[in-house]
């Protein structure tokens, strides 16, 4: 078996959301407009869950909305382990959760921590019932791409190369096959693009360090960042990417991820070739004929 590459220094992290947390967590809206986002997609859903788990969420957000729903069963909060930031045990043997314990689980905003993603989803597939359904927000595409594009210029300038300083967030499309690839039936992904406005990006990065979320990469660079290569990214931040009013702008892609736990009676999607009626007798078109040809 293929080891998982690490991507994350597990005790800087578990430290930095510890002292995050000490702290008061820093601002909460896009934990906010997340849990907002999760009441909308499962009131959606009309079905009760009996049993609810929330999975390492940043946050208290996400398990108020469980326990806020109509008829809201029981509601089990997972925590990330303190040695291991917000990291999920991946070997099924270790899992403190049995197959099929839940009819539901959710997680908000921590995903994009876990070094073995595949892994991840296969373990909340297993801990799913047949028909339980998963709903999760991790951050993914362009995610803080401003930021990252002003400290590679800047690095390039003035040090002559390049550090990892920001976490490589999935696309997209890459999560939805992820999803078929742990067994999920009905998959779907979907993006929440969120543009902030700073005054300037030492704001940005304030935040930053309040939500515990400065570089934790192993492979980052050990020593302190040098004061002319900050002076020089914060410089070209501002020309690239203020607005009008001097405000600067960081994007954060919100991706959802949802998908259930195959049940012989859920809906299927029909076969490539066996629709029943064509296109062109629903539309009223001739044989032969379609608009728009010629």
């Amino acid at each position: 078996m293929t080891a998982v590459p690490l991507l994350i220094d597990r005790r800087a992290l578990g430290l930095r959301l510890a002292r995050a947390a000490t702290a008061g967590g820093g601002p909460n809206f896009l934990r906010r407009r997340v849990a907002e986002d999760l009441a909308d997609r499962l009131a959606a859903t009309l079905r009760p869950f009996a049993h609810a788990l929330d999975l390492v969420s940043a946050g208290a957000e996400a398990a108020a909305v469980l326990r806020a729903r109509p008829g809201a069963g029981r509601v089990v909060r997972a925590a990330a382990r303190a040695d291991a930031g917000a990291d999920l045990v991946c070997d099924p043997a270790a899992s403190p959760f049995a197959p099929e314990s839940f009819d539901l689980v959710v997680s908000s905003l921590a995903l994009q921590l876990v070094d073995d993603l595949p892994g991840a989803l296969a373990q909340v597939r297993r801990m799913l019932r047949p028909d339980g359904l998963f709903l999760a927000a991790l951050f993914g595409g362009e995610t803080l791409t401003e930021l990252r594009q002003a400290f590679a210029a800047a690095e390039g300038e003035v040090e002559g190369g390049l550090s990892p300083r920001v976490l490589p967030f999935a696309d997209v499309r890459a999560l939805g096959a992820l999803l078929q690839r742990a067994g999920f039936a009905l998959p779907v992904a979907d993006v929440d693009r969120v543009t902030v406005r700073y005054p300037h990006a030492l704001a940005l990065m304030a935040d930053l360090r309040a939500w515990g979320a400065t570089n934790v990469l192993l492979e980052r660079r050990r020593g302190p960042l040098r004061r002319a290569t900050l002076a020089r990214a914060l410089t070209i931040y501002a020309e690239r990417f203020a607005d009008a009013d001097g405000r600067v702008r960081a994007t954060f892609d919100i991706a959802w991820l949802s998908g259930w736990a195959p049940h012989p009676e859920q809906q299927k999607p029909l076969k490539p070739g066996s629709a029943r009626a064509r296109l062109a007798d629903a539309l009223g078109v001739p044989e032969g004929e379609f608009p728009g040809k010629g």
